[in-house]
């Protein structure tokens, strides 16, 4: 019997037990991980872990009344208290007119491979050999002084979740990452900067020197900042920090939001929140995406979705819960831990790609401001008021000149979003990916005038 199948038996026998004892529905979820991460310093490694663990939680619903507990403790006793704490909960806690399990013709019934299981396993020699290659790649870049060391790791996790309402699936997913932190400069004009690669699959991985030289060139590129005056200002968003806007995107059309009217987006269904050459996707089917799941964690079959067409917001993310909040379908969004109940979440979240190169949407600049680090979390939610710490480059005559530090950018959301083009030079680096894109109108925040 697979492992997959050992830990479905499990869950199901955990949702018959809550169901003996008086649950009108139940479901249970399981993650099991295991874990390898080497970082060193100067050469010399620093910490090497391995580490291996599980967690099954329990939701439990009787009538309205819902409770989720969850326990590392997998033993027969562990597990027959679990059920028994999720019952006496249940029975007490406050009604919640939303909550509930889906309806079996709601779950899916094709679970698409996604690609997202890489079965080689790396050695410790072979994080320390990718580690010392990044860390050396570094130090070996004219201007480096020190370094704050380079990272590498390994996971794998099985998923595990089934329901009284007929649901019974599993998966595995896994990743790799490198990563290397440096500093160029002397005394109190040292610099520091990074770069790093997370891939589910080893082979996708970038090379360990092109991630340590990249990041002792990105620190070098940064001595000597300038301070330049308060002034408005065209702004670039390097790829590095441009997917924030989509966190704030997302973070705004969340179901969660919606529901409880904190959204600065609350109002804009169905209407231009960005120009209209702009579209704004989440795929879950994404061949060897670092989100990629088959199925959402309500059961619920999942599918590539525009968010934003055209410019034209078309949808919130919805789990269940939030989709019977506002009277609507689920997006099939929900995502799962073992200690609480489903929540709506992105998956493999992008703005598609423009026409016009980095180097083309500022070659009309005469003055402006390339974006490398964004600083502190000023962003409003609910108003969209956005202000936050800021380093980079100059722009001047459409060329980078030179590295700026100190500065905060400062607008609104709405503004922003309506006022945003972006580049052709989409990379599927991160969970959350844009290409480089301008925006206009907003205010840089420097040295008095």
């Amino acid at each position: 019997m697979s492992q997959h199948q050992k830990n479905l038996d499990l869950l199901s026998d955990i949702v018959k037990k809550a169901q003996g004892l008086g649950a009108d529905a139940a479901d249970a979820v399981m993650v099991e991980g295991t874990s390898l991460s080497l970082s060193q310093r100067l050469g010399k490694p620093e910490n090497l872990e391995r580490s291996e663990g599980q967690d099954l939680g329990l939701r439990v619903l009787i009538g309205q009344r819902q409770a989720i507990v969850s326990s590392s403790d997998l033993k027969t006793d562990a597990l027959n208290e679990l059920v028994e704490r999720a019952i006496a909960m249940a029975r007490v806690v406050p009604e919640d007119t939303f909550c509930g399990l889906a309806d079996p013709d709601q779950l899916a019934t094709e679970f698409p491979d996604v690609d997202g299981y890489d079965p080689y396993e790396p050695d410790e020699q072979t994080l320390i050999s990718w580690a010392t290659k990044a860390e050396d790649a570094a130090r070996s870049v004219d201007g480096v002084t020190n370094s704050e060391g380079a990272e590498a790791g390994w996971g794998r996790h099985d998923v595990a979740i089934v329901g009284s309402n007929g649901l019974s699936h599993a998966y595995t997913s896994s990743g790799c990452s490198i990563s290397a932190s440096i500093l160029a400069g002397e005394g109190t004009a040292m610099e520091r900067d990074y770069d790093y690669s997370t891939a589910v699959y080893a082979s996708d991985l970038t090379d360990p020197e092109t991630i340590g030289r990249t990041a002792g060139e990105k620190a070098v590129a940064r001595l000597n900042p300038r301070k330049v005056a308060t002034q408005k200002v065209p702004i670039i968003y390097s790829r590095r920090v441009s997917a924030g806007l989509l966190g704030h995107l997302s973070g705004a059309i969340n179901g969660s939001s919606i529901s409880r009217g904190t959204s600065f987006l609350k109002d804009k269904m169905g209407e231009q929140i960005f120009a209209s050459n702009i579209t704004i996707v989440d795929d879950p089917h994404r061949k060897r995406g670092l989100r990629s799941k088959p199925i959402d964690g309500e059961g619920l079959a999942n599918k590539k979705r525009n968010f934003v067409e055209d410019g034209v917001l078309q949808s919130w993310i919805l789990d269940l819960r939030t989709a019977r909040q506002l009277g609507l379908e689920s997006t099939g969004h929900a995502a799962r831990g073992t200690g609480s109940a489903p929540s709506p979440s992105t998956t493999n979240f992008y703005m598609e790609a423009g026409e016009l190169s980095p180097e083309d949407l500022m070659a009309d600049i005469k003055e402006g401001f390339y974006v490398t680090e964004l600083i502190g979390m000023g962003v409003n939610g609910v108003t969209g008021d956005y202000s936050r710490g800021a380093a980079g480059f100059w722009i001047e005559n459409g060329k980078i000149s030179y590295p700026v530090s100190e500065l905060t950018i400062a607008g609104n959301l709405k503004d922003m979003f309506l006022n945003l083009t972006p580049a052709s030079d989409l990379e599927f680096r991160y969970g959350t990916n844009a290409p480089t894109v301008r925006l206009e109108g907003l205010t840089v925040a420097g040295q008095s005038a």
